[in-house]
């Protein structure tokens, strides 16, 4: 699929198919995840794969009952590393420049996933201490999005977007 068109036509997806999402095609998404840019390089991201139906029960119920994670065939908790990220620039590190890159990576998984034709959904309303202590995320992994993904069960519709001129200024 064609850049462009990726960014073009990716929707949020809450609906999945039951059809597992082979290894490779695992490996691809967040194989994009990782390119993506960092400050630094320091690449301060992890990512968590769930597969387990438990696990995905208990994230559902740590993200305000959102259903559709526990439907999804895989599930990636994306964290962002703040020792990593502190240890390159301190505090701006670990408060700002950690959650930045995390955000870039997601964007990547997220378009990556949609252009192998799988749906994605970035959910960031969970408590987190509740995912920390469910997969035993390390203090220093600090999770901040997450990701069911697999086989759409139905399309999208376009949500819109503002035009250009509401959010574009042009500073001389």
């Amino acid at each position: 699929m064609d850049l462009f068109e990726a960014i073009r036509t990716r929707r949020s997806v809450r609906a999945f198919l039951p059809e597992e999402v082979p290894e490779e095609v695992l490996s691809r998404i967040v194989g994009a995840a990782i390119q993506a840019p960092s400050a630094g390089n320091v690449q301060p991201w992890f990512f968590y794969v769930v597969r387990d139906d438990y696990l995905k029960k208990k994230l559902t119920d740590a993200s305000l009952g959102q259903a559709f994670i526990a439907q999804a065939p895989v599930v990636i908790v994306a964290c962002a590393d703040l020792e990593r990220a502190k240890a390159a620039y301190q505090r701006r590190g670990e408060t700002l420049y950690c959650y930045l890159d995390t955000a870039a990576a997601v964007q990547n998984l997220l378009l990556t996933a949609h252009a192998l034709g799988y749906g994605c959904c970035w959910v960031g309303a969970f408590d987190e201490n509740s995912v920390s202590r469910l997969l035993e995320i390390p203090p220093a992994h600090r999770p901040v999005a997450i990701l069911p993904v697999g086989r759409p069960a139905r399309v999208t519709r376009d949500p819109g977007r503002r035009p250009l001129d509401e959010v574009v200024s042009e500073v001389d």
